[in-house]
């Protein structure tokens, strides 16, 4: 199993979005409120469902936890619209930028903290929703983090999260058959390649270009970068093995996303979007 502290290193050396948006050091000079601004902007002109989901929840008056926070995009509009807000990250550099963001903006909010999901520093029972985005596929330990997600959780709260769809058109097309085809015509053939497609090339020199393209190991590569540790590609039945302590409320697949194919703002997100919003209400005995 992939230890969390490789993970926690992938996540402080390469920030969320940071590898395909531009660098808070380098392009912005470190100039927070800009890069924050920019950031958001190219965030939700590409991902348009995600206002209008977070419009879809009552937050007003709800103390909340949200669990991962990349540039702290969420948690910005979270509190704006009315939650008691307490957030976790597993590295201080998020940790520190979403630190930054809030007192840039002036928000008020409860705690933050550089914590595990795996050992949530808060006492039971203590939120009333549990909000996490794009973050908890990324946890191999996941039934570990279930089960804390359920302790601080009130027994009439809800967790809810998005994570990667397996039922998606990026998955069942894109990852398993477009980029690994790809990738095996510019492993064999002289074709100059840079940026991601000259890594990929090199990390399937070393691992060996078959172990490479291994759905097993190639999920983690073609999802969030190829120096990406974990992700894991979830469905209804998936969600409902790994979240034992918890119920399926609702999901909703939204973002029609499979690159190389050409699919932004087409039909179909419903059935074959890249993220899987799911609602999840705790089970009256936590299994």
């Amino acid at each position: 199993m992939v230890k969390e502290g490789d993970i926690q290193f992938h996540w402080q050396r390469t920030p969320v979005g940071e590898n395909v948006f531009g660098t808070l050091k380098n392009d912005f000079g470190g100039d927070h409120d800009a890069f924050f601004t920019a950031f958001d902007s190219w965030r939700y002109g590409r991902e348009r469902h995600i206002l209008p989901m977070l419009d879809q929840i009552d937050w007003c008056g709800k103390r909340v936890l949200e669990i991962g926070l990349g540039q702290g995009s969420e948690s910005e509009h979270i509190i704006k619209r009315g939650a008691i807000w307490s957030g976790i990250d597993l590295t201080q550099e998020s940790v520190e930028r979403v630190r930054t963001r809030l007192s840039l903006r002036q928000l008020d909010y409860e705690e933050l903290k550089q914590a595990s999901t795996l050992d949530i520093p808060f006492p039971d029972k203590r939120f009333d929703v549990v909000f996490s985005h794009g973050v908890l596929h990324h946890v191999p330990n996941i039934k570990l983090a279930q089960q804390e997600i359920r302790r601080v959780l009130k027994d009439d709260g809800r967790l809810i999260m998005m994570v990667y769809a397996k039922k998606s058109l990026n998955y069942q097309v894109a990852i398993k058959w477009i980029r690994r085809f790809g990738l095996a015509l510019i492993y064999f053939l002289p074709i100059p390649v840079s940026g991601i497609y000259k890594k990929h090339k090199r990390l399937a020199q070393q691992a060996g270009l078959f172990n490479y393209l291994n759905m097993d190991n190639f999920v983690h590569r073609s999802t969030d970068g190829p120096d990406n540790p974990y992700s894991k590609v979830y469905d209804r039945a998936a969600i409902e093995a790994d979240f034992p302590s918890f119920a399926i409320v609702k999901t909703e697949q939204k973002w029609m996303h499979a690159p190389p194919l050409p699919v932004h703002g087409l039909p179909g997100e419903h059935f074959l979007g890249w993220h899987l919003w799911a609602e999840l209400k705790p089970r009256a005995k936590s299994l």
